[in-house]
């Protein structure tokens, strides 16, 4: 018995150094960096360019180019590249979309913010139009290349790279920054678009890929556009999924936009609160990411997804503590860790099964769609009633409530395994060839 289960948790470990998932590592590497030009760093350079705040913070704005990417997406499915299309749909759009990004980062790099404002933020926007469909060509390939098994440890791989491409780039664009200016840091980062468009040459064309439609020039492509909203909304329980895809977050995602604020009240200080939630709490992010693939191919879908969002409600039952115990390092430490080990572990499972949920006649259209949707709730929410709460409810009721709030994603999501919706849910992106029918 001892030796079956230590073979199990084994094997789930060497999905990590299979071809798919280390092609998934170096797939998140290129889609973390795009955000990182247009977030932190270049709000970075526009302060030491003398730009007011106001202005600096304006420019978060492009990032909500990243929430638009499913008005795009079905070109990434219905649409065929000349020349570049002989090496197949998936890998030429790798190609062509990676190109884009370093194009546009090199002429965000060109850009002179002093000069002209104007040139910057439309630089700004182009990069996250080519980062969002960078994305898009991403996030399809990686579900194509990875077997049903390897959604777990694929989804938790790219999530690696993920955040070692943002915080590599971002990193680096400061050190070259403070050496040869932020010109060349900009053009240095480009090549981090690299390591995807390297994977997609090296792997080469999803086994899996199928063509979204028969047809052949712009009837293709217009088929496109609707055939997966058809597809996903004609399976049994679609709209119980929509809800689930929808709510599944909100309490996570309502809490996490107000810890500095609550550090902040509770007096830690900038060095605090650098070590604990920066330092610690991107190595338990880590931690969570690892044991979340472990744990998916030990534990299957149902039971990881399951636990993965008691995990998350229950970890902002820590901060509850935290603001009623008041300045503590060691309950900073205790509230931290355990929302960014349950964040890693959550994020593997739920990404695994939203890939699942994919047809891959149109990976890159229905991805693009959940992935949208299951954030655009909580952002709403958060932005237009957290900080109300908190001055009404006070910190302590105030995470108590985002706990209370998170339960009807894991009764839905319960609910849904006890009636069998959940495996009818699953695509053919989530099924083995031999199983599909």
């Amino acid at each position: 018995m001892g030796v079956s289960a230590e073979r199990t948790w084994l094997d789930g470990l060497r999905l990590y150094v299979e071809k798919a998932p280390l092609a998934a590592l170096a797939l998140g590497i290129s889609s973390g960096f795009p955000y990182a030009m247009i977030g932190g760093t270049l709000a970075s350079r526009l302060a030491q360019s003398g730009i007011d705040k106001k202005t600096v913070t304006a420019f978060s704005l492009a990032l909500l180019v990243y929430s638009f990417k499913p008005l795009w997406s079905w070109i990434v499915d219905g649409v065929r590249l000349p020349i570049l299309g002989r090496l197949g749909q998936r890998v030429s759009w790798l190609l062509l979309a990676g190109a884009l990004v370093m194009a546009a980062v090199a002429n965000l790099a060109l850009t002179n913010p002093s000069a002209s404002i104007t040139s910057v933020v439309t630089a700004a926007i182009l990069v996250g139009a080519a980062g969002a469909t960078f994305d898009i060509v991403i996030d399809a390939y990686r579900i194509e290349i990875l077997e049903p098994r390897q959604l777990g440890v694929g989804a938790g791989m790219s999530q690696y790279g993920w955040r070692i491409g943002s915080a590599g780039a971002g990193a680096l664009a400061l050190v070259i920054a403070a050496r040869g200016g932020w010109q060349l840091a900009y053009l240095a980062c480009a090549c981090f678009a690299l390591p995807a468009m390297l994977a997609g040459l090296i792997v080469g064309e999803p086994e899996r890929h199928r063509e979204p439609v028969a047809r052949k020039g712009v009837a293709r492509a217009l088929e496109a556009i609707w055939r997966p909203l058809v597809q996903f909304f004609t399976r049994p329980g679609a709209l119980v999924i929509l809800a689930f895809i929808l709510i599944h977050k909100i309490g996570d995602t309502l809490a996490n936009l107000t810890f500095r604020l609550l550090f902040n009240d509770l007096k830690f200080t900038n060095d605090e609160i650098a070590f604990y939630d920066v330092g610690l709490g991107f190595w338990a992010y880590l931690i969570g990411i690892f044991v979340g693939g472990a744990a998916y191919a030990r534990m299957g879908m149902k039971r990881s997804v399951l636990l993965s969002l008691v995990l998350m409600a229950v970890s902002n039952l820590s901060f509850a503590g935290l603001a009623a115990a008041g300045h503590s390092n060691l309950g900073m430490a205790g509230a931290i860790g355990f929302e960014n080990f349950a964040s890693g572990f959550g994020g593997v499972a739920v990404v695994a099964y939203f890939s699942a949920l994919c047809e891959l006649r149109f990976t890159a259209a229905q991805y693009a769609l959940i992935s949208a949707a299951a954030g655009i709730l909580g952002r709403v929410v958060t932005g237009t009633t957290a900080g109300a709460l908190i001055e009404a409810m006070g910190y302590v009721n105030f995470y108590l409530f985002t706990t209370l709030i998170a339960l009807p994603g894991v009764v839905l999501f319960w609910w849904m395994i006890r009636t069998g919706m959940v495996d009818r849910s699953i695509g053919s992106a989530g099924v083995t060839e031999g199983d599909e029918g």
